[in-house]
């Protein structure tokens, strides 16, 4: 027993575990960054998984025929963002039920992206470069860390920042949060409520396709049906674990990354425990903390915005 906690700790502070961990969370991070802003907002979209296979899937075949990953990067965030519209289209301009348009997305995302990538399964690309700088990088242990990742990576830590500053520290944040905690009275006092939530779930949709991008060109450089597995709905629970709160999604993804890298390592390490224990652990996780969080909402206000998933049809 000792002998197997040792091979753990072991495999948990090293270098690789590390780097495949933050690797591992970037495109839950985007994502649910996303997804945080649209809920703030009072608008529930369960499409995130429909809009970043749409971005993996359009931001491969971009960066396939460009040869250029800031190009497919950019046709990814266009490809989230198109099938946001619809789902504001749908779920703004004709009232229809979110939960349900939101599965319909996710239906028709993955039918979409299969049918757009299927010319470009089984290609490859140069995956996005790392950044190296000569003295920095090469430090011990925090040279790779700090110093050798994409530019998604360090882009998800800027976002997350810049949202926290948007919903705290600016009037437009303040607004779109009264918007999701009472949109009749925000209407009441003349803000564009519908309009606010439509640049939510853009915004939200934007961030799902750069997360989806993110699979083929930085984290696999090839594209393949299917491949966010489940990434999308992880990230909707994501925002739930995070008690709708940038600073606590940030260690949210990384946690979720770190449960889920860690159970397949251990699998490796041939150490006799049963493999289905060990694929249970990330939802296991997810399951306690949301029990803690519930238990001490009232003292932390941590409720979700009170108008989530409500349908507003303005009166005049």
């Amino acid at each position: 027993m000792l002998d197997a906690l040792g091979q753990i700790l072991g495999l948990i502070f090293s270098v690789n575990f590390i780097l495949t961990v933050i690797t591992a969370s970037t495109p839950l991070l985007l994502a649910a960054s996303g997804e945080l802003v649209a809920e703030r907002s009072g608008v529930l979209n369960l499409g995130v998984e429909g809009m970043m296979i749409m971005g993996a899937a359009c931001g491969f075949a971009a960066a396939y025929v460009s040869d250029s990953t800031i190009v497919g990067a950019l046709c990814g965030i266009l490809a989230g963002a198109a099938m946001a519209a619809i789902f504001a289209f749908l779920t703004l301009g004709l009232a229809v039920n979110q939960v349900a348009t939101g599965l319909a997305l996710t239906i028709l995302g993955t039918g979409l992206s299969g049918l757009i990538g299927a010319g470009f399964v089984g290609m490859r690309i140069t995956p996005a470069p790392q950044l190296y700088l000569p003295v920095l990088t090469g430090l011990p242990v925090v040279g790779r860390i700090l110093f050798g990742q994409d530019a998604f990576v360090y882009f998800s830590f800027a976002l997350i920042i810049g949202i926290w500053l948007f919903l705290y520290r600016t009037r437009s944040g303040l607004i779109l949060r009264a918007v999701g905690d009472n949109h009749v009275s925000a209407h009441a006092l003349g803000y564009p409520v519908l309009k606010i939530r439509m640049l939510a779930v853009l915004f939200g949709g934007g961030c799902a396709g750069l997360a989806g991008a993110f699979l083929p060109l930085a984290y696999t450089p090839f594209f393949i049906p299917g491949m966010t597995a489940g990434r999308g709905w992880i990230a909707l629970a994501l925002v739930v674990f995070a008690s709708w709160r940038p600073g606590r999604l940030v260690a949210g993804a990384y946690l979720f990354g770190a449960v889920t890298f860690l159970q397949l390592s251990v699998q490796g390490l041939g150490l006799g425990i049963p493999p289905q224990v060990m694929s249970s652990l990330p939802y296991l996780a997810t399951v306690v903390v949301l029990v803690l969080i519930s238990r001490t909402r009232g003292a932390s206000g941590s409720a979700a915005p009170a108008s989530l998933g409500v349908v507003f049809v303005p009166d005049r």
